[in-house]
Formats: C-alpha cells, structure tokens, sequence
C-alpha cells in the first residue's frame, strides 16, 4: 500500500508542533502533509525538513483525502471536527478527553494494548499524559503478577496546560527573584515556587478529573477494571517532564530485583536506578526523551506485596505526540488502512 496522507489539526499548538517535529525525526512514511489550525492561524508556515508548509484553516471539508488525522485541538473542536474526518475516510488520532471513555472508541498506548486500535470506528483516543507513562511501566509487571491496588501522587509540569502556562511561570519566577508581586492568570495561585494540587476541575467526590482520568483511563486500556487506583494529581514548577510516585500492591510478592529485570526488557521503558551514584529519574533528562524512566524500584514495607517506584516521562512526547504517532505507525503495521490511500 502506499504511504498514508496525512494531516494535524491543531498543528500551531506544543502538542501540534511535537507531532510534526516527531513525524520527521521517526522518518514517517506518508505521501503528504496537512496542517490545520484555527482561523487566527491560518497563513502561518512552518517548515517540515526541508520544506515549509502553509497552515490552513480547519474546516469540515479539510480531511478529504486524508488517510490519518492527528489531533491536538482541545476536546470542543474534537468533537465538532473528529466525525467529519471519519466520515471522509480519515482515521482520526486525538489527543484531547473528548472519546476516551466512550465504550466503542479504543484508547490506545501500544506497548499496552495494540490489539484494541483494530476495534475503531474511525476513531482512536490517545489517554491522558499521566496515564500513558504509569500504565507503560504498570502493565510488564501486571502481565507477569496481576495488581490488586495503585496508589500514585504526580507533580506534573506545566507544559501539560500550554504555551500560555509555560510563559507564566518563566514571567512570575522572574517576578519573585526581583521581590515583585505576581499575579495569576492561567492558574488560580502563583506557580512559580509552589504546587498546585489541583488538575482540572474538582468533582462531587472530592478529587479533580485529571485523577478520576487516570483511574479510569488506566482500566480501559490494562482492560483490568478490578485494580483499586487513587491519585492525587499536582502541578508544580517544572517546564517540561511529568513525574510520578506510585506505590503498587501485587497478588504475591515481587522484589525490586524481579522488576528491574522485567521493566529492562520492556518496551519504551528505561530503568534509571543506583542510588549509589544518585541515578534516578528527572524531568529534566527526560525531556525531549522517548522513554518512560523508571527508577527508585523499592519494597513496600508497609505491604509484603507491595512495591514503590518513580515513574518520569516527557509529557509532550510520550504523553501526548509521540504516543499518537506510535498508534498511526500500528494502524499501518497492521495493515488498518483503507486501499483508498493514495501516494
């Protein structure tokens, strides 16, 4: 078959440019490429290796001609434009809540759950950025001895909010070392040297959607809805790069030993850890990495079948473009597209 068409709705955003920057570092094989965004984008260009390509307005007629569809537009205009696209024939990757927990939608991260991308409808939900890393480094260990529980705590950056969060912390950081008062626009208190613990909105059960989202998200794609999960999401003062302290209870005991063994043998997965030359997983050396970073693999004292580990990825990479890109890079290993794609 020849290689797919392909277009990015949303392509001016940090998401929409991680997908065009990682297309072309992956060397991705497609025909063509299409980049939408909203109307005050239009006219823009951004250059593609040694091309530069003109952004185009999104409309409704804009995917015709489309093989796949990657988007990065926040969950409204997914909604309004994902089933256009697949009525016009395009298989559409998103990035935003919009179909994740719809039952008929696969909600994908490929070292977990490849087999479910052969289910869409034309389609495909890729999951909160927090979910992806700790279901990557969860499921090798689940496969091998199933988890009863998941306790995790995140400190998550604020390239997960934008562009927009990203300023406001370099702004106010400046502001703070300068003795001036800041003044929050993007979150509901000073980011800079200070956490948040507050992602998305707070539901009736007293924790925020960004933690409902990983409890959730993480049994539609392990398909294992009888694990007990509880998080606690936070935001903190990092640019770039989620982390995770997750403390896991398995059916019998695991030791640390076990699962470094297993973890470094697993896909997209890379262990980071000896204490004795202080090597553990940082948002800092992840970002701009592919991997999931595992590190500070522990026995749970206070459980015999329980283990403690620290779990770090780029959250625009692995946590939202990269992970898209993976799931078109399947849907063409497994031979999904339509013999409509044209080179």
């Amino acid at each position: 078959m020849a290689n797919p068409r392909i277009a990015i709705l949303g392509a001016t955003g940090l998401v929409g440019r991680e997908f065009i920057r990682i297309l072309k570092q992956r060397n991705f094989p497609m025909s063509s490429l299409r980049l939408l965004a909203s109307e005050r984008s239009a006219g823009k260009k951004i250059t593609f290796g040694d091309q530069e390509i003109e952004v185009e307005q999104a409309t409704h007629q804009s995917f015709e001609n489309v093989d796949i569809a990657l988007f990065s537009a926040g969950a409204s205009r997914s909604r309004d434009f994902a089933p256009a696209a697949a009525k016009a024939g395009a298989i559409v990757i998103d990035n935003s809540s919009a179909w994740r927990m719809e039952p008929d939608i696969p909600l994908v991260v490929p070292e977990v759950n490849p087999e479910d991308i052969k289910k869409h409808k034309g389609i495909i939900a890729n999951p909160n950025c927090s979910t992806i890393q700790m279901v990557v480094a969860l499921n090798p260990l689940h496969k091998v001895n199933p988890i009863k529980r998941i306790i995790v705590d995140t400190y998550q950056a604020v390239a997960g909010t934008g562009k927009a969060a990203m300023e406001e912390l370099a702004i106010q950081s400046k502001q703070v070392l300068e003795g001036q008062e800041t003044v929050p626009h993007v979150y509901p208190h000073q980011i800079a040297f200070n956490v948040l613990p507050h992602i998305d909105v707070f539901l009736g059960n007293g924790y925020s959607k960004e933690e409902m989202k990983m409890v959730q998200e993480t049994w539609k794609i392990m398909h294992a809805e009888n694990i007990a999960i509880s998080a606690t999401c936070v935001r903190v003062p990092v640019l770039i790069g989620h982390s995770e302290a997750v403390h896991v209870e398995f059916t019998k005991p695991m030791s640390p030993e076990e699962a470094r063994d297993i973890l470094s043998k697993s896909p997209g997965v890379k262990v980071t850890d000896d204490l004795d030359i202080n090597l553990y997983p940082l948002p800092l050396a992840a970002a701009g990495r592919d991997e999931t970073f595992v590190g500070r693999i522990r026995s749970d004292f206070s459980n015999p079948n329980g283990l403690a580990m620290w779990i770090v990825s780029d959250n625009l990479r692995k946590g939202a473009a990269l992970n898209a890109v993976q799931i078109a890079e399947e849907i063409i290993r497994q031979g999904l597209l339509s013999e409509g794609a044209k080179a």
